[in-house]
C-alpha cells in the first residue's frame, strides 16, 4: 500500500463522486475533465491497492474498501476545513472576507438590510455577495467557491449541513383589473386557465410552479420567462400574464405597478430559505460571525466562535 500518493485532491473528488454517484458528476463539481478524475480514481485505487468502486450499467457503487475510505476522507476534509477556519483568525490586515453565494428571494427581500447592520457592527469584515439559482448555490458551497449559501428548501444539499434562515410566502400576482383580484384567496388549480409569467426554468421558484403544476394535473401556460423579480412584475402590469412571487418581494411595486396580490390556498406556498454550509463549526470566523448575526441565534445556540 503506498499511501504517501494521496493527496488531498483526490480525497476530495472521490468524496465528490461518492455523494453524487458518478464520476462523471464528481468531476465535474471538482472542475476536472472525466478523463483527469477517472485516472484521479485510478491512482487512488492503485495506491491503496485495491478497488473502492464497483462499476456497473447504471452507475457505480462503493466496495467495501470504499466504504471505509469514505469516512476517513470525510474525517480528513473535515479536519483540514478546521484547519483552515483555525489558521484565518491569525490573518493579518482585513479581519476577514466572507463569500457568500444567495438564491434570488433571499437577496431580494432579506438580505440588504441584514448585511447592512452586520456591516455596521464588523466594519472590518467584506462580504463578497454573489445572487444565483438555488442548486448553484449549494454547488458552490460544495467546491469550496463560497463559504457558505442560502437557497431554497425542496431543493438538492449534496449533503451540505443546513439550518433555517427564513421563512416566506408565495403569492399569485395579477393586475388590479383581473379576473381573480377579485378574490381573497385563490386555489392554485384555478389559476392555470391564464398565461403565466416566471423565473428561468433552473431556479427554485421555477421548479416548485412546475411540481404544484404536476400536482394539480393540470398544465402551466408559460408565456414568458425573465431573469428577475423586477421584471416579473413589469410583465405582469403590462397584461403579459401572472405569476407566482414572494409576498415581500412584490410588495414595493404593488402600488406603483397597479398589481394586485393574492394569498395561495396550498401548503407549498409557504418555503423556507435555508443556509448551508459543507460544515458550521468548520467556517472562517468573519463566515461564522455572520452566520450567528443572520439566524440571529442566542448565546446558547450560536455556532461556536
Amino acid at each position: 500500500m503506498n499511501l504517501h500518493r494521496l493527496d488531498l485532491v483526490s480525497l476530495s473528488l472521490f468524496a465528490l463522486v461518492v455523494r453524487t454517484g458518478s464520476i462523471s458528476k464528481g468531476a465535474e463539481l471538482a472542475h476536472l475533465a472525466v478523463g483527469a478524475a477517472s485516472k484521479r480514481i485510478a491512482d487512488l485505487e492503485t495506491a491503496i491497492g485495491t478497488e473502492l468502486f464497483e462499476r456497473h450499467s447504471r452507475g457505480i457503487t462503493l466496495t467495501a474498501a470504499g466504504e471505509a475510505l469514505k469516512q476517513h476522507a470525510q474525517r480528513i476534509l473535515n479536519d483540514v476545513d478546521l484547519m483552515t477556519a483555525d489558521m484565518s483568525d491569525y490573518a493579518a490586515g482585513v479581519v476577514g472576507v466572507v463569500r457568500m453565494w444567495a438564491n434570488t428571494s433571499a437577496v431580494t427581500q432579506f438580505l440588504p438590510s441584514d448585511i447592512a447592520e452586520f456591516i455596521a457592527a464588523n466594519p472590518e469584515i467584506r462580504i463578497e455577495l454573489e445572487e444565483q439559482d438555488s442548486e448553484q448555490v449549494a454547488l458552490a458551497v460544495v467546491d469550496g467557491n463560497a463559504d457558505f449559501g442560502i437557497m431554497a428548501d425542496q431543493m438538492p444539499t449534496f449533503g451540505l449541513q443546513t439550518m433555517v434562515y427564513r421563512q416566506d410566502h408565495l403569492v399569485l400576482v395579477v393586475p388590479r383589473n383581473h379576473p381573480l383580484a377579485r378574490q381573497q384567496s385563490v386555489a392554485f388549480n384555478d389559476a392555470l386557465e391564464f398565461d403565466f409569467v416566471s423565473l428561468s426554468r433552473n431556479t427554485s421558484l421555477a421548479k416548485r410552479l412546475q411540481a404544484a403544476t404536476s400536482d394539480a394535473g393540470g398544465r402551466l401556460k408559460l408565456r414568458i420567462q425573465v431573469r428577475s423579480f423586477d421584471a416579473m412584475c413589469l410583465m405582469v402590469a403590462a397584461g403579459l400574464g401572472i405569476a407566482v412571487l414572494p409576498d415581500a418581494a412584490v410588495s414595493p411595486h404593488l402600488r406603483s405597478m397597479h398589481l394586485h396580490r393574492i394569498p395561495l390556498a396550498e401548503d407549498w406556498a409557504h418555503r423556507e430559505l435555508l443556509i448551508c454550509a459543507r460544515d458550521f463549526k468548520a467556517l472562517p470566523k468573519p463566515a461564522r460571525l455572520l452566520v450567528n448575526h443572520l439566524t440571529r441565534a442566542t448565546p446558547d445556540m450560536a455556532l461556536a466562535g
